[in-house]
């Protein structure tokens, strides 16, 4: 069963990650764990590694503050707030995107599941030239 320290294992990698230590996955994932995000839907840690080296190829800096964490038996949930910069995105300028993980760990502490929800707007959409004018106007005009 998982503790506190495959929770903040889990914290320690994501903040280390980057598009030369993607290798590093099997210490955090088992080979069939299954990853999801608003965008994303990928089975096995190899997809994983792929998907995260071409995710991070062109991000210039990635940190997440971590929050809240909740853990009972194997679930857990991590609340965070991921900082990044991206030269396409947002002019180059730190984009702030407000999420939670809820994970499965196996009985050795590596995670099986992981699910991220956050607003797939405010991390990628709001930040294209075009696509993101019209957001921040549909937006608006919501409020």
């Amino acid at each position: 069963m998982p503790n506190e320290q495959a929770v903040a294992r889990f914290c320690a990698f994501f903040n280390k990650l980057d598009k030369t230590c993607t290798e590093k996955l099997y210490e955090v994932y088992t080979e069939e764990v299954v990853f999801n995000d608003p965008l994303h839907h990928i089975q096995g840690r190899e997809a994983l590694s792929r998907y995260f080296a071409t995710m991070y190829e062109n991000v210039e800096r990635c940190q997440f503050t971590y929050h809240t964490q909740q853990q009972q038996g194997k679930q857990a949930f991590v609340t965070w707030t991921m900082e990044f910069v991206h030269p396409r995105l947002a002019r180059g300028k730190p984009v702030r995107v407000a999420g939670c993980s809820a994970l499965t760990f196996a009985d050795d502490g590596r995670v099986t599941q992981h699910r991220d929800y956050f607003d797939a707007g405010a991390m990628l959409y709001e930040h294209l030239p075009l696509m993101g004018q019209v957001i921040r106007w549909l937006k608006h005009r919501l409020n």
